[in-house]
């Protein structure tokens, strides 16, 4: 695996919330054998929120760079509740998958299961188009 996808993979949940939150990546590559991530975003909040998932995926930050601007023109993300994430089951994906992408660890699938009890009765049974809830992380 080159270096790219391997610090992708790594940092797969930061990544993930660039999307969510409407963040704009003018640069995405390895640079000095590090993540190179540059772009926009549309707060405040939201750089410092991708800076927070940085740091709790790797403390000293060794591995990546990251040049975030606040650019208010792009358009915020749609609010969605402050305690959770949602995820639409794709093809592939199994809670434990999901649950390495947020989490960064497949053992937590048991707290997305917990999180949709109401649409799931097996954690083994997921539906691809299926709307999840993602628990947020507690800070630990």
């Amino acid at each position: 695996m080159d270096r790219l996808e391997e610090l992708k993979n790594k940092y797969a949940s930061a990544l993930a919330l660039v999307q969510q939150q409407g963040v704009r990546l003018t640069h995405l590559h390895v640079q000095d054998d590090k993540l190179y991530l540059q772009g926009a975003a549309p707060s405040e909040a939201i750089k410092n929120a991708l800076w927070t998932k940085i740091k709790e995926i790797n403390p000293v930050y060794n591995d990546i760079t990251a040049d975030i601007t606040v650019d208010s023109s792009l358009r915020q993300p749609e609010p969605t509740s402050v305690s959770k994430n949602t995820y639409t089951v794709q093809p592939g994906d199994s809670l434990s998958k999901i649950a390495k992408q947020f989490y960064g660890d497949s053992n937590d699938y048991l707290r997305i299961f917990e999180a949709n009890k109401d649409k799931l009765s097996d954690p083994n049974k997921i539906q691809i188009g299926q709307e999840l809830v993602i628990p947020v992380r507690r800070a630990s």
